[in-house]
């Protein structure tokens, strides 16, 4: 005989073939304490690309036997077993019968001095292999694949170890190395990170992904666009000719037979119908706890599989047989243990995971007339397990926003369903809550226009989505767009519905808030007036809205520079919404860090630190501290410490909230420019003016493109720029020439073009910009320059 032999066909080494050291290391750890180690993970997470690393190390290694079985069946086990006894000359081989030369190759390997390796690829079924598991002896090792999940693998000393897709940093060198190794590393770009995560950083996915964008020549942008088109399919995304790596077309062809032998296991009959509602999920999980509510329960009664022949088909209206909380979660478990999602057994929002291209797949093999069913089981179970109050479990609140925008994106038209129009308001009212305005947006754009397509430009929910997309504007600081479509919704309800209508009412709500946002104060008062008395006759006087009416009202007032008024009705509102509200409720909190402020404009600066530092400690409990609502708290609060001429804590308060600020809300945000305009003034009172400058040009350029030129807050930016302009310019020292000279021009070319809007303003800047400019030259040496430069300041004298 000749040394090594090596039985069966060992799959090459990948391209751009990731080491895996962490996983490596358990395997290893696992083979010091054991002979065999099995390998437990979902399709395409590379468990046969890594297994076939072992065969490549044991040939540099000089293993003297390698034997690679594909093992889905016990027949193939067994043929590959006696095709090797006959290679090691076993005792009795004789090729006359398959199964006694197999258990004569498993004694050869009980007893041999010589060094090998045996790895079973793919075992399904774990019964059928029992009687063939290879004895562990001395220099013998077995390496096992499987996507199973069951106990008895871990039986006779066998180690488990779980197989995930890559790390972050695997899944990103795999990517950018394919790709550099074949010439094309320029077509990596700043959405390669994301293509890498959307994928999943699935091996199978990564490896298709790559072939593709080389075949293709396209970037990982343009790729990650084709794979988030819900109406892409396998075939486009994975082609055959894209299987480089040699996986197969794992994705979908194993999905089927999974998911076949699963039905057939207990609970029979349910493992495809949970499926079907799992991959209209986010894949990034949902709760556990979805599986328990009486929406998914009866979806999986009415559509559990019954058995005819050997053909699954759906149950008659009398064949209907009730399914338990207890039944959905061994289905979900069955799932679990084939491999078609994940169950971490815990009570996480994201609990249950589904991989994306699983998710494709089902999809794909989803029967015509199933989906409705789907969507309005899903959008029932989301709503149930929504919280009252975001506030209290924002987590939860995130994931369930999640899972609604994947069941949008993979039902046609979720709005047509009163429970599915219920979840996308949910979605979108929570959005806001939570603070992500720019989102919120884009939520109610979708679903104002879905409405006016689908229900009708006159159906009362559509003009719940319009007045819904006007708060969004407002919050997003989009205040023209908020008060235009504010007074459409508004005329159109007084014209189409009864003025005591809750739509009206809460259309006018809206639009007086809009109103108060963008400064038009006196419209804001006339219609808040009306507004807080309707809503205390229609809703009662106690009536959270009602409350929030109120607390809208006052702020108008002190807009308006009615400060008495302003906070003889916040505190009213405040004793009101403690006595009703619970004390930490947002409601609660926006009014007192209202009132704070209203204390702050009248001078009132202890009482104002006080409160907002109550505010602030509990809005960043509740809500978070990186919410809009208490960035305006803490960014209110810093306000008031350099009213009690604490400047440091203002100006070291303030950069923190504006750098937040920037980081979170959308650019251009209102917001974002207060904030920058406030720590200008900081700096003002600190004397820095040039920081100060370097802000209030921001300041007054954003200000003119988001507000327009002839907007007060507009105007107010230019003129605080042009007054730090001069007070910075009187600081200046002839001392340096280049210096003086740089600030000179700037101010010239800032005050130039604003000469006409800001006569006299602008003269004295540009004449403290010459005189500045002619003592420059002076301490430069060039006196016929400083000559022609004092004349210009005299021309603007």
């Amino acid at each position: 005989m000749e040394w090594p032999v090596i039985v069966g066909s060992v799959p090459g080494q990948a391209s751009a073939f990731q080491p895996r050291s962490a996983l490596r290391e358990q395997v290893n750890a696992a083979w010091a304490g054991g002979g065999t180690v099995v390998l437990s993970g979902g399709g395409g997470v590379g468990k046969s690309q890594f297994a076939s690393s072992y065969a490549h190390q044991a040939a540099d290694e000089k293993v003297e036997l390698r034997v690679w079985v594909h093992a889905a069946a016990a027949d193939q086990v067994v043929a590959a077993y006696a095709r090797a006894a006959l290679r090691v000359q076993a005792s009795g081989a004789d090729g006359q019968d398959a199964e006694a030369d197999a258990r004569g190759f498993l004694e050869w390997l009980a007893t041999t001095t010589r060094t090998w390796l045996v790895i079973l690829d793919n075992i399904i079924d774990p019964d059928e292999i029992s009687p063939w598991w290879p004895p562990v002896r001395g220099s013998g090792r077995v390496l096992a694949t499987t996507r199973l999940r069951e106990a008895a693998l871990s039986g006779g000393g066998r180690a488990v170890v779980p197989v995930d897709t890559y790390t972050p940093a695997e899944a990103h060198n795999y990517l950018a190395t394919r790709l550099t190794d074949e010439g094309m590393a320029h077509l990596l770009d700043h959405h390669t990170e994301r293509l890498v995560e959307t994928l999943g950083r699935l091996p199978l996915a990564l490896s298709y992904a790559g072939a593709y964008i080389i075949n293709e020549a396209v970037s990982c942008t343009e790729y990650l666009q084709d794979f988030t088109n819900r109406r892409a399919r396998l075939d486009e995304l994975l082609p055959a000719d894209a299987d480089t790596e040699g996986y197969g077309r794992q994705v979908a062809a194993s999905l089927l037979v999974s998911l076949d032998a699963a039905q057939a296991r207990e609970p029979v009959g349910l493992a495809a119908p949970a499926l079907r509602l799992a991959a209209h999920l986010d894949p990034a999980g949902h709760p556990c706890a979805l599986w328990a509510t009486e929406a998914v329960t009866t979806y999986l009664a009415d559509h559990r599989a019954v058995r005819t022949g050997t053909e699954d088909r759906k149950p008659a209206r009398d064949e209907v047989q009730a399914v338990d909380s207890r039944q959905a979660r061994s289905a979900m478990r069955l799932l679990h243990r084939y491999s078609l999602l994940t169950d971490d057994t815990t009570d996480s929002p994201r609990a249950v995971r589904i991989h994306a291209l699983t998710a494709l797949a089902t999809q794909e093999i989803l029967p015509t007339d199933a989906a409705p069913a789907i969507a309005e089981a899903a959008a029932g179970a989301l709503l149930a397990l929504w919280p009252e109050a975001d506030h209290t479990a924002p987590g939860l609140a995130a994931a369930l926003r999640a899972n609604t925008d994947t069941l949008a994106t993979c039902t046609d038209d979720l709005i047509t369903t009163p429970g599915g129009r219920a979840l996308l308001f949910r979605a979108g009212n929570s959005l806001l809550h939570a603070g992500l305005y720019a989102a919120g947006v884009s939520h109610w754009q979708a679903v104002a226009l879905d409405g006016e397509r689908v229900l009708g430009p006159e159906h009362p929910d559509t003009f719940t989505a319009r007045n819904s997309l006007a708060v969004s504007y407002s919050h997003a600081g989009l205040f023209h767009e908020a008060i235009r479509i504010g007074e459409q919704v508004v005329a159109d309800c007084e014209c189409l519905l009864d003025p005591d209508h809750l739509n009206t009412l809460y259309a006018r709500m809206n639009l007086g808030a809009s109103y108060q946002y963008a400064d038009r104060n006196n419209d804001g008062i006339t219609l808040l007036e009306q507004v807080a008395a309707d809503s205390g006759r229609i809703l009662g006087p106690e009536h959270p809205d009602t409350l929030s009416v109120r607390a809208n009202l006052a702020t108008s007032y002190r807009h308006a520079d009615r400060l008495p008024e302003a906070i003889d009705l916040q505190e009213q509102v405040l004793a009101d919404s403690e006595r009703i509200l619970p004390l930490r409720h947002p409601n609660t909190l926006s009014v007192r860090a209202s009132l704070a402020t209203s204390y702050q404009h009248a001078g009132r600066n202890n009482d104002a630190i006080t409160l907002l530092e109550q505010v602030a400690a509990d809005s960043g409990r509740i809500l978070g501290p990186e919410h809009p609502d208490t960035l305006s708290v803490r960014a209110n609060l810093a306000t008031s410490y350099r009213h009690a001429d604490r400047l440091p804590e203002a100006i070291d308060l303030q950069e923190q909230v504006l750098a937040d600020s920037e980081r979170i809300l959308p650019p251009g945000h209102p917001a974002i420019l207060y904030r920058r305009a406030g720590l200008a003034t900081s700096y003002r009172h600190a004397d820095r003016n040039l920081d100060a400058i370097t802000l209030l040009e921001q300041v007054a350029a954003d200000s003119e493109r988001a507000f327009g030129p002839h907007h007060p807050d507009t105007h107010a930016a230019d003129r605080w720029l042009a007054e730090c302009l001069l007070e910075a310019g009187r600081a200046q020292l002839p001392s340096d020439p280049q210096g003086a000279w740089n600030y000179a021009r700037r101010v010239v070319k800032w005050a130039r073009p604003r000469v006409k809007k800001y006569p006299e303003v602008c003269a004295s800047l540009l004449r403290a910009a010459y005189l500045l400019a002619a003592d420059a030259f002076d301490a430069d040496g060039r006196p016929a320059a400083a000559a022609d430069y004092r004349r210009r300041a005299a021309g603007q004298a």
